[in-house]
Formats: C-alpha cells, structure tokens, sequence
C-alpha cells in the first residue's frame, strides 16, 4: 500500500472513531446522570429520524438518481445494474440484522438497550399470552366472554399449584378468587359429609365468589393441582364488562347449587332453604360497572455479558462498513482533484453527523439499562469504548475491502448495511421512542433529527 492509500485508509479510521464517538460521550452522561423516558424518547427519535436522513441521502439517493442520467456519468458501471444491487442489498441486509439479532437476543443480548428489551420481553409475553389462551379454550365457561375481552383475561390470571392433599379452601373463610382447574382433582365436603368431586376443565369457589359469602365448603386437593387464579377484583370486572360472561357465571352457579340441593335431599330443609334463597339472589343482583386498568409487568433478566457485547457489536457492524465504503466513494467521485484533497474535503458530513447523533441516545439509554442490572460503571463505559474503537477500526477494513470489489458489488454492500441500520431503527429505535415519550413528540423530534442531518450538507 503507498504512502497516499495508507493516507486515506487513516481517514477512514479517523472517520469512524469520529462517528462513534458519541458512543463514550452518551454511555459517560447515562452513568453519571441517569436518563429519564421523556429525554431518551426525544433523543431516540431525533438520532433514528437524523440516521434515516443519512442514509437515505449518502447511499440511496446517488444509485437512485443515477437512473436518470447515462450509465457512467455520476457513477460507474450500469445504473439498473446498480439500482438492482442496491435494492437486493437492502432486503438481505435487513433480513440478515434480524436474524442474528434474534441469536444475540436469545442469549441475553436484547439487554443491551431498552428498545431490544422491550421487542424481546414484548414478544416473549406474547408468546405466553396465547399459550395460556390455549389453555383458557378448555373451560366452557370461557365460551361466552366476548373475544374483545380475551386479552383483559390473559392479562389477569395467574398460574397456581396445589400439591395433593392440600387445603384449597375452608369452610367460613373468605373467597378471595376462582380457580380454573387444569389438570387435578379437588374434593368438595360439605359440614355435612356429604362430598363431590370436581376436575379438569372445572371452576372452584363460583358460588361462594358470586355471593360475596365466606365458603360453605372445605376444599382439597385430591391429586396434583395445575391451575389459574383468578382474584375476586378481576372476577367482578369481567362480568361487568360482558353480559354473556355474567350470564354464564350466573347458569353455571345455578347448576352447581343445585348439584348441592341434591346432596341434601332429606338431610336438612332449612340449608335447602338457604340455597333457593341464593338462588333467587343470583337471578336478580346488579352489579356496578368498572373499568380495567392495564396491568404491565416489568421482568428483571440477567443476560451473558459477550452476548450483550456482541449485541452491540451487531448494532456498530453495518456503520462501520458504511464510513469505509463511503469514504472510497467520494475519493473516486473527485479522482482528478486527490492530490489536493485535505480531510475535511471528503468527509461525508450528512452521514457522519447522522451516526453521531443517533449513537448519543442508544449508548444514553443503554448505559442506563445495563446498571439496572448490575453491571459496574467502569465496565459499562468500557464497552462502549471499545465499540468506538472497533467502529474506527471497522471503517478502515471497509475502506480496504471496498477497494477489491468493483462497483456493482459495492453498491450491494452498502446497501447491505443500510437495510441493516434502517430495519434496525424502525425494529428498535422508533418504538423505543414511542414507547417512553409522547407520539406527536417523537413525530416532531425525528423530523428534527431528519433536518439537523440534511442541513450539514451545506458544509460539503
């Protein structure tokens, strides 16, 4: 390599240690001063909609317009050659990013950054919501809630285990929840001694939970329980909500006092009594209407380190490229003025200032991220340092690999890494900021990070 290659591959590694910088700066400020939803939102939306701006201006823009002017005369070789590669780039990029950020993830990475803890857990809860949902399908009684209301269910119930021959319940105590049986066998004594069974697919405590009466009967396990509690609270607000469901809990407490009116046949008049009473109370009570409340529960994980590493290496990979590849574009855009050219006449100013302004948020958010769960300050800073310095390094293996492709295979390259980044901001950077701020702000913060970028290329 001469003296003048070497002088550019510097520049590459300068450019990308420039880039990347905003990497220490942000990490340093989370640790020092935390970082509150509304402040990340804000940034998070302005470096996705600045990144965004970079993107689309330094690496689509040129294949793109070159479909309109002669093959050769603002690049080189066929521009639908071009325009072909770019776009297969792109999708493969994009592919590519979430497949191993799937990987990375599933071994602890998605702790790297608050918007991968919330796709990754936001995934995960919904991958348990339906499971239990199948589970839910099995009680008849579930049948008559509206499917509007399917999701405020899931949401309630809790799992719960009996071992066999413990006490669920006894008589006089107070029903606090419903408990749907999934597999198990409880037996229900009356005073009396008179007894029933009642097993899979079956609800206990109806009755007494409809009523708002202390039970009247002993409840115990008879075999394993595996089953979903359902709180007293929850119970009268499903029924509220939907007149199917109230309907259908009111049928289903009707079959099962008679079931023990037949049991006392003969042995006590006055407890028949009592049961044609509840009977009748079932038929004409009135409930009062309520509201749910969303319930969001938040999950502390503990993820490998290297896997959290690796995350963020991912995360830096395609922007390392993207500098490198870039700088060798504009060197061969002004090929008859390089003897003259200083640093400051090739830096892709829009691109640069993109990346920097979109790394500040994400090491902001993640520093913080990473001490709630128990990593050290000096480590934390540490990593994002060392992603700088793989940035800067990365920028000048691209410089170099970018100089063995010929340029067809340069505009799929880039367009590699730029599907990477743009499915990575809208597969984490924007729903982080809409997740922890205001919609109307972060639609107006991104437009403020899309114009900050745009507005350095009056620099070039």
């Amino acid at each position: 390599m001469d003296a003048l290659n070497q002088t550019y591959l510097m520049w590459a590694v300068g450019l990308g240690g420039l880039s990347a910088m905003s990497l220490p700066l942000g990490s340093a400020m989370g640790l020092q001063m935390g970082s509150r939803p509304a402040v990340i939102s804000v940034m998070a939306a302005f470096g996705a909609g600045a990144l965004i701006s970079a993107l689309s201006i330094e690496l689509v823009a040129p294949t793109v317009f070159a479909l309109g002017h002669r093959a050769g005369e603002l690049q080189h070789g066929n521009a639908h050659a071009n325009f072909i590669a770019l776009v297969i780039g792109a999708a493969t990029g994009g592919i590519l990013f979430i497949m191993l950020d799937y990987l990375v993830n599933s071994f602890g990475g998605f702790l790297r950054k608050t918007s991968c803890s919330i796709a990754y857990l936001t995934a995960r809860r919904r991958k348990q919501e339906m499971q239990l949902l199948e589970q839910l399908t099995a009680f008849p009684l579930i049948e008559n809630l509206p499917t509007e209301h399917i999701n405020s269910l899931v949401s309630m119930v809790k799992p719960v285990k009996y071992a066999k021959g413990e006490i669920i319940a006894k008589i006089g105590s107070p029903c606090e929840e419903l408990i749907f049986l999934k597999s198990g066998t409880v037996n229900i004594t009356l005073d009396t001694g008179a007894t029933a069974e009642l097993g899979k697919g079956e609800v206990t405590g109806i009755v007494t939970l409809l009523l708002d009466k202390p039970y009247a009967v002993d409840i115990t396990a008879k075999s394993e329980i595996d089953g979903l509690l359902l709180t007293k609270r929850d119970f009268d607000r499903l029924r509220a909500l939907s007149t199917e469901f109230d309907h259908a809990v009111h049928d289903l407490s009707a079959k099962r006092l008679e079931a023990v009116k037949e049991l006392l046949v003969g042995r006590d008049n006055q407890r028949i009594e009592w049961i044609r009473q509840a009977g009748h109370a079932l038929k004409t009570g009135a409930e009062i209407p309520d509201a749910l409340e969303l319930r969001e529960a938040r999950e502390e994980h503990k993820g490998a380190p290297l896997a959290i590493w690796m995350g963020i290496l991912l995360d830096g990979i395609p922007e390392s490229f993207v500098i490198g590849a870039g700088l060798l574009v504009v060197l061969q855009g002004k090929a008859q003025s390089l003897e003259t050219l200083g640093f400051t006449d090739v830096i892709p100013y829009t691109l640069i200032a993109g990346l920097f302004l979109s790394n500040f948020p994400e090491a902001l958010a993640s520093s913080a991220n990473m001490r709630m769960v128990g990593w050290s300050k000096q480590r934390v800073f540490l990593l994002w340092f060392s992603l700088m310095v793989i940035t800067a390094a990365g920028a000048g293996a691209g410089f170099v690999l970018a100089e063995t492709l010929n340029h067809t295979w340069l505009i799929f390259a880039e367009g590699l890494a730029a599907g990477a980044m743009l499915t990575m901001i809208a597969a984490a950077m924007i729903p982080e900021a809409v997740h922890m701020g205001r919609a109307n702000l972060v639609g107006l913060s991104t437009l403020a990070g899309f114009i900050a970028a745009i507005s350095f290329k009056l620099l070039e």
